[in-house]
């Protein structure tokens, strides 16, 4: 038994975070933590490290890891056991790694100076990096990444430790990068290393996991086999958590009610956006970024542009929002121009064309409160006084947060709260088009099917038309009427949602779909009301 522990509490300031928590793992296996943010799942893995916080308290009935009994240890102790022991890998390499050290650098540290270059470039070689000489002298900031993430798993690998906890070591990658880090991952098991794998994935944990423990406000809900827990779910948080999962079988319903969506009002006559042959070029190599996109969104139609890191769909978005010039090419808002107009001239009509972005916390002024921060969209619609307020109060109120909110702070909001906040400031000027690049992918998966609904249901009742960029297959399947596939710049395959994904002819695409992990087939549970009316 490399860990086992029993009755784990994990307090802080009096009020207990986790409680009465039993973990076992064996050599050579992958257990799996689930369960959404605040559920106690990544101070448990931690607490494995010493690493459990500033004034947390920890106790155990039992805590032992690799024969030691850790209950008793010093911050020295915890030193010589982190990385020779335990190796971490975080979700977020870039931050994680250092910044101003070359990855050769990292990788001595991590193995406490003894890794000599060969060693290193051996080491970033083990996780499928290639030119890992070259690799060696390179910042994280020069890393895609994906690369990142082998960098910084070969620092949590250096010492060969006997535990790897790898927290959300996929989030936010596309899903064949994710696929790179899943086979490696394995592979890793394979050569008899043991993981802990803390995700709110659920088709991750049951692509890797062997067995799974749902934890949900710092207790075990749900434990056991993986295969046996997701496919035939006790616990109702579980099968709650896995009903969220957005996917082709989804369309049409609410994720988090099950009921039908209202219908869209779509109308194919008026164009709401035109872009035309857009091209942009970056750096001295007059490198396309984008190279030839065309394509229409009709008045409350969802489109969604899908693709990998580098395929474009962000420079295409920033295109159509008016903050990159193409080189070639043209942007028309409801048949008039928009990319020709300078910047004066867009500015008088940018509240018809609203964004919301993947980190909404960085797109606020902290300084601002939320009535302040919704209501700043309405300057350019010439709202002010008295109509202002109502007009923040009536969308805090469709996003399902109330005036109780307009005086808090972006940091006094949770990720779901500040995600719509966004979603009240992009529509509080009514806009015609709403561009939405990436706005579920760090949320967990009961917040993102909040925010997916909400979405679905605010286009549906205002009639705004969506740009999604996004590369969650799952999620534009589940949210968005057409598609478009775009790989180095350019649009391999586009269509309707349904039949481009359920049948796609290009390789690019079949690629993508095969690199998603899937879930096990569900058991279908009885249902209590039913059967007490069939007795």
């Amino acid at each position: 038994m490399l860990v086992d522990i029993h009755n784990l509490i994990i307090g802080f300031d009096g009020t207990e975070v986790v409680r009465g928590l039993d973990l076992t793992i064996q050599r050579g296996e992958i257990v799996a933590l689930v369960g959404e943010s605040g559920s106690g799942k990544s101070v448990t893995a931690r607490s494995l490290v010493g690493l459990a916080g500033p004034g947390a308290r920890v106790t155990a009935d039992r805590f032992i890891i690799d024969g030691a009994d850790v209950t008793r240890f010093r911050e020295r102790d915890w030193r010589a056991l982190r990385g020779r022991k335990i190796g971490f890998v975080l979700q977020d390499a870039l931050v994680s790694l250092d910044p101003l050290r070359r990855i050769g650098q990292q990788l001595a540290d991590a193995s406490r100076g003894r890794a000599s270059r060969a060693e290193g470039a051996a080491l970033l070689a083990s996780v499928g990096m290639r030119d890992a000489e070259r690799r060696l002298v390179q910042y994280p900031h020069q890393l895609s990444g994906g690369l990142r993430q082998r960098a910084l798993i070969a620092t949590a690998i250096a010492q060969d430790p006997a535990l790897v906890i790898a927290d959300e070591p996929t989030t936010a990658l596309d899903a064949t990068v994710q696929k790179q880090i899943l086979d490696l991952l394995r592979q890793r098991r394979r050569a008899g290393q043991t993981l802990l794998l803390i995700s709110h994935d659920l088709a991750i944990v049951a692509d890797l996991a062997d067995r799974v423990l749902v934890m949900r406000d710092g207790e075990v809900v749900e434990h056991g086999p993986t295969a046996h827990i997701l496919s035939a779910p006790a616990h109702p948080y579980t099968r709650r958590l896995l009903d969220a999962i957005p996917s082709p079988r989804s369309r049409g319903t609410q994720l988090t009610t099950g009921q039908r969506l209202l219908p869209k009002r779509i109308d194919p006559l008026h164009v709401v956006l035109e872009a035309r042959h857009l091209v942009k070029r970056y750096g001295r190599d007059q490198v396309a970024a984008v190279d030839d996109v065309s394509f229409t969104l009709a008045a409350g139609e969802a489109l969604g542009i899908v693709g990998e890191s580098g395929s474009g769909k962000t420079t295409v978005a920033r295109i159509v929002l008016g903050l990159v010039e193409p080189d070639d090419g043209r942007v028309e808002l409801a048949g008039q121009p928009w990319s020709a107009l300078s910047e004066p001239e867009r500015r008088l009509h940018r509240a018809g064309i609203q964004f919301i972005a993947q980190d909404a916390l960085s797109s606020f002024d902290p300084r601002y409160d939320v009535g302040r921060i919704v209501g700043e969209t309405l300057d350019a619609v010439g709202v002010f006084g008295a109509a202002r307020r109502r007009r923040v109060l009536e969308v805090l109120d469709a996003v399902r947060l109330g005036p109780s909110f307009l005086d808090r702070h972006p940091r006094e909001l949770s990720g779901g709260q500040r995600q719509r906040v966004a979603i009240a400031r992009a529509f509080a000027p009514r806009p015609r088009l709403l561009v939405a690049d990436e706005p579920v992918s760090a949320l967990d998966v009961s917040i993102q099917a909040q925010i997916l609904d909400l979405l679905a249901e605010l286009q549906a009742t205002s009639g705004t038309s969506l740009l999604f960029i996004s590369h969650d297959l799952g999620v534009v399947q589940h949210l968005t009427d057409r598609v478009l596939v775009m790989k180095e710049g350019r649009v391999v395959e586009s269509g309707e949602v349904g039949s481009v994904l359920a049948r796609p002819r290009h390789p690019y695409t079949q690629a993508l779909l095969e690199a998603l992990p899937s879930l096990p087939a569900r058991v279908r549970q009885p249902d209590p009301v039913l059967e007490r009316s069939a007795s």
